[in-house]
């Protein structure tokens, strides 16, 4: 009975394990497969497209903008309110000519294109027209290494500019600003003159001028150019200079970099020093336009001299890296907006440049071969306080925003700044205060001097 016990149920407790072995096997795979997939998915997953070269495992680099955490995280209503506050009456998307044409070009080139409006917030006038203008900057990563021939990086440069000048032009630009010494890694951190000072080149005449002097004439386009000027006519000097050339590929003039940084990695005092040329406006067929150059932004004064001197938009090209000043960037351009009652653009730099060899900050730090990292986010304020979103932190950028130049009037007459100012009283001061024998008007409370003069009285009689 037990054999035949045996041989009857062998078939089925075969059978019984056949199927248990199926379904292990089938489970295994199909957890190796979901483990596969998920592999691949995060291999894959990019959160957002970079430069090249951005980690965005890094704390500093692991967002996209400020705008991106503040849409992620706020509730719809508890944004409205946030953006009221800290971007004014904001700004609505633009459309451009021939958009899904640069929408494509940029997704092929890798940089973002952002097109806004700030027009809406101005009220139309019965007496004159609108003088809507439109503006544009441009942000940039180096292209190349560090390391290679002074020529191959400037070319690259050029080649990718001429791509999102061109994205511009397409865009209708009348207006559009470069970054600070876009020609060139910002490499005055290193202290290094050789192979730095080949970038170097004539304001007025030389290859990044006959460039953009021909894609300001291609496109009818105002281009400011912040490059790093040699001057042969007074000795081959160094400065820090913004070209203006003209819708018609003239050469307007230039601005040299007024406030020189003494700052943390920015050392750029070992180059050149202070700009000699003041707070010169530019009268183009499209507004009168200023440019302060990168630390000037610090410096009220420095916008405001600009502004009395009939600016009506101020370009402020930059280069300026997240450990330093981002707690700064959102706040000076759009404050000397408003103070000043002019549009202003804020542009900056972005990636991390790399250099052969290790230099210090000063502060104590480790010697390190980069700058940190440069963070971007150009945006653009208006006169009422109004801003755009900025652009990425971590790539390359066009921002393209209408602006109506007649707000600046209406600003004007709403809040009465220029009016109620009290210039006289300033320039006095400003005059006293620059003397070697200034004294600052200080009343001291007379019962800090009895306090004072009991405790010496009690430390007396206590010796």
């Amino acid at each position: 009975e037990s054999t035949q016990f045996t041989n009857t149920m062998s078939p089925q407790r075969t059978l019984l394990s056949l199927l248990a072995l199926i379904l292990t096997i089938l489970t295994l795979s199909l957890s190796a497969k979901d483990v596969e997939l998920s592999v691949n998915a995060q291999q894959k997953e990019v959160p957002f497209r970079t430069a090249p070269g951005v980690d965005v495992n890094d704390p500093i680099t692991s967002f996209e903008s400020v705008e991106s955490i503040l849409e992620k995280y706020l509730p719809e209503k508890e944004l409205a309110q946030f953006r009221r506050i800290f971007y004014g009456k904001g700004s609505l998307p633009l459309s451009v000519p021939n958009q899904k044409e640069i929408e494509q070009i940029a997704d092929k080139e890798n940089f973002e294109f952002r097109a806004e409006s700030v027009v809406q917030n101005t009220h139309e006038e019965s007496s004159r027209p609108r003088r809507v203008v439109r503006i544009g900057a441009i942000q940039n990563a180096v292209t190349t290494p560090t390391t290679e021939p002074i020529k191959v990086q400037k070319k690259a440069l050029i080649d990718r500019l001429e791509v999102m000048i061109d994205a511009a032009g397409k865009a209708g630009v009348q207006v559009l600003s470069l970054q600070e010494a876009w020609t060139m890694p910002f490499a005055f951190a290193t202290r290094e003159k050789n192979p730095w000072m080949e970038f170097a080149e004539d304001a007025e005449h030389g290859e990044s001028t006959q460039f953009i002097k021909r894609k300001a004439r291609q496109w009818n386009m105002v281009i400011i150019s912040p490059i790093l000027e040699r001057d042969s006519a007074h000795a081959d000097t160094i400065w820090n200079t913004a070209v203006v050339i003209g819708n018609h590929g003239n050469y307007i003039g230039k601005h040299r970099k007024n406030h020189i940084p003494r700052v943390a990695s920015f050392a750029e005092a070992t180059y050149y020093l202070e700009g000699n040329t003041g707070h010169p406006v530019f009268e183009t067929a499209y507004g009168r336009i200023a440019i302060n150059i990168c630390y000037g932004r610090h410096h009220p004064l420095n916008w405001q001299a600009f502004a009395l001197n009939g600016a009506e938009i101020i370009f402020n090209p930059s280069a300026t890296v997240a450990g330093l000043s981002e707690g700064f960037w959102a706040v000076e351009a759009r404050n000397a907006a408003i103070a000043n009652n002019v549009i202003t653009v804020a542009i900056n730099r972005v990636g991390t440049e790399w250099f052969p060899r290790e230099f210090t900050n000063g502060t104590g730090g480790k010697a390190r071969r980069d700058f940190g990292h440069f963070y971007g986010s150009t945006y653009l304020a208006s006169s009422d306080g109004s801003r755009t979103n900025g652009l990425s932190r971590v790539r390359d950028g066009l921002l393209v925003v209408d602006a109506d130049l007649n707000q600046n009037q209406h600003v004007r007459d709403s809040w009465m700044f220029q009016n109620t100012a009290r210039f006289g009283l300033y320039a006095k001061f400003l005059t006293n205060f620059v003397r070697h024998d200034f004294k600052p008007q200080i009343i001291r409370d007379p019962a800090m001097e009895r306090r004072s003069a009991s405790t010496l009285e009690h430390h007396i009689r206590d010796d």
